[in-house]
């Protein structure tokens, strides 16, 4: 048991961390060629049609070395992408050590930094990896100056090929030899952190753990300190791609238990288990706590959905403990929940994971984050912009502010510079890595990077450009709250907030857009827009006219005038009472807004 390696591998998106997992599951035995597919670990459909992680995913390695000694490698796959940063928490919480993928031709980028400040604060020991050595591109000895100067890493990086297999042995001996064993303490009372739990149709919620002290096995009766509910281990087990049970977990391992919960909110991520008779004293710190920095609501697309939106929402939060979501009526939309998120790909992936996974229809307000506004002497917190107070009674408005870092060619920093000045950033360092790269720090509210500044950045550095940041003390904001009223009715599901220079050009280009995407009605619809309760845009969607003189033969004008008065009258009260479609079209134009 003093064998056991429990290590993650962490990398910025796309740098080959799935392959290189691929290439160790191939090394080990743990699967066979005839099973084996291109990134194996990610199961979703999504990660595959997307080509990133999402989920990070637990497996379990037996290897016996050339001298005939016997190890247990516990491996967790993390994901790449800045949104998913809380994943990659969780999985360093459970680990000793941490594989460190960069790739050749691309070199240090801001994930790559991000990633190896949260594997140094966790005190991991970090085996860095130069994948795609094998492209004509790849240039070796940059990299190689980039993680030691960039990133502060002495060790001298492995050189391996994921997509040819070469180096895989060099990294499984350097995880022998550099990581530390798990501690062994088989005699402790049980105490288990539960980092990540998926819900099961028959055997209810599943937990991931990783075992510090004493041990679990079946029958034993388990509390869950957080939520101090007890409940009997039915199934205890490790994952090697598939579940496979055994006959207990001890001190060092990873693996799942299972105890027939039903009941989701029995479960935390983080959480500490321990057994009921013999309780521990060292209940685990789990990792730090991240709370949701993007808001958007969440509706059905009818009203009969509610219900199956509810349940699906409970059952991913169990494999997703990012995502928070409490309920909401909209005067618009109905009844449907605010939702939290990390970012807006987390946001685009729970919407899908949602329509896909449960089969659901669904409407998506534009993402908003958090203001924090002095109203009348005392601070309130808004995370809806409906919710918003009267301007007249607005003393301060406080915004979230991100620190940025982008990594980019030094051909392209004209162009970044101007996106990030758009963005009303604030330039706060700029740092060359060697002759070609440098890196930005930018201070930045965080509603200008939540819809399309990734794309842009993307666009304007031709995909050579990379992006991360963290959030810092929030700054005092120059915004403005802006309506949009259809047929004279505020509709809350359209308004956000905006910085009050922007306002007129995005009123503008609100009215214009909605003009042709609502269809046109019976009786004529008035579109305008708001801020600070004035009206600084409008546009007109004329009426469907009925010909009703189409039957009026012969007779004096007055016969047709009084057919076209009964009409203007019935059109009037038409507008009164009617009510207007507002196709989902709509609420998407919304959130393309800022692209």
């Amino acid at each position: 048991m003093s064998n056991i390696r429990n290590f993650c591998i962490i990398a910025h998106i796309d740098h080959g961390k799935s392959t290189i997992a691929d290439r160790l599951l191939e090394y080990t035995g743990t699967i066979s060629r005839r099973e084996m597919k291109d990134q194996i670990l990610d199961e979703m459909e999504l990660e595959k049609e997307k080509g990133i992680t999402i989920k990070a995913k637990a497996v379990r390695m037996s290897y016996i070395s050339k001298s005939g000694e016997k190890y247990i490698f516990n491996l967790i796959d993390t994901p790449g992408h800045v949104d998913f940063t809380y994943e990659v928490s969780r999985a360093l919480a459970a680990c000793e050590g941490a594989i460190l993928v960069v790739d050749a031709t691309q070199g240090v980028e801001a994930q790559t930094l991000a990633n190896t400040v949260l594997a140094k604060d966790a005190d991991l020991e970090i085996i860095p990896v130069i994948n795609k050595i094998d492209l004509p591109t790849a240039d070796i000895e940059s990299t190689c100056e980039q993680i030691k100067e960039g990133l502060g890493i002495a060790t001298s990086p492995i050189l391996v090929s994921a997509k040819e297999g070469i180096g895989t042995g060099d990294i499984i001996s350097s995880v022998i030899l550099k990581i530390p064993p798990a501690k062994v303490l088989k005699d402790n009372p049980l105490s288990a952190l539960i980092f990540d739990s998926f819900y099961d149709s028959y055997r209810g919620v599943v937990v991931i753990v990783r075992i510090f002290y004493g041990k679990v096995r079946k029958g034993m009766r388990i509390r869950f300190m957080a939520s101090n509910v007890e409940h009997e281990v039915l199934e205890v087990g490790y994952m090697k791609i598939k579940m496979v049970e055994s006959c207990e977990l001890s001190s060092g391992e990873v693996g799942y238990i299972v105890s027939g919960i039903k009941d989701i909110h029995d479960i935390k991520i983080g959480d500490t288990i321990t057994e009921s008779i013999n309780p521990t004293k060292h209940q685990h710190g789990g990792y730090k706590e991240i709370n949701p920095f993007v808001f958007a609501g969440l509706y059905p697309n009818s009203a009969s959905e509610y219900d199956s939106l509810k349940i699906a929402l409970e059952k991913l939060r169990l494999s997703d403990s990012s995502l928070v979501f409490s309920q909401e009526v909209s005067v618009a939309l109905g009844f449907g929940f605010r939702c939290g998120f990390l970012g807006s790909l987390h946001l685009d992936i729970v919407r899908e994971r949602l329509e896909r996974e449960f089969d659901l229809n669904l409407i998506v307000t534009a993402p908003n984050v958090i203001y924090r506004i002095k109203s009348k002497g005392k601070f309130i917190t808004i995370d809806n912009p409906s919710k918003f107070p009267n301007i007249s009674d607005v003393e301060e408005i406080w915004e979230p502010y991100v620190e940025t870092t982008i990594i980019c060619p030094v051909s392209f920093l004209g162009s970044i510079l101007n996106l990030c000045q758009k963005g009303r950033g604030k330039q706060i360092s700029m740092k060359y890595i060697d002759a070609k790269t440098i890196i930005l720090k930018y201070h930045m509210p965080l509603a200008e990077i939540i819809i399309g500044f990734y794309d842009a950045l993307k666009s304007v550095s031709k995909g050579y450009a990379s992006f991360n940041y963290k959030h810092i003390d929030p700054q005092l904001g120059d915004l403005v709250k802006l309506e949009v009223m259809i047929n004279m009715k505020v509709v809350d599901a359209f308004t956000i907030i905006i910085c009050k220079s922007e306002a007129q050009s995005r009123a503008r280009y609100l009215t214009e857009k909605l003009k042709f995407i609502i269809p046109r009605h019976m009786f004529e619809i008035p579109i305008q827009v708001m801020v600070n309760n004035k009206i600084v845009a409008r546009e007109t969607i004329s009426a469907v006219r009925k010909d009703v003189l189409a039957k009026c033969y012969g007779g004096d004008v007055t016969r047709k005038r009084k057919l076209l008065e009964k009409q203007k009258e019935g059109k009037r009260r038409m507008r009164r009472f009617g009510k207007v479609e507002i196709p989902s079209e709509a609420f998407i134009t919304i959130l393309r807004m800022n692209e």
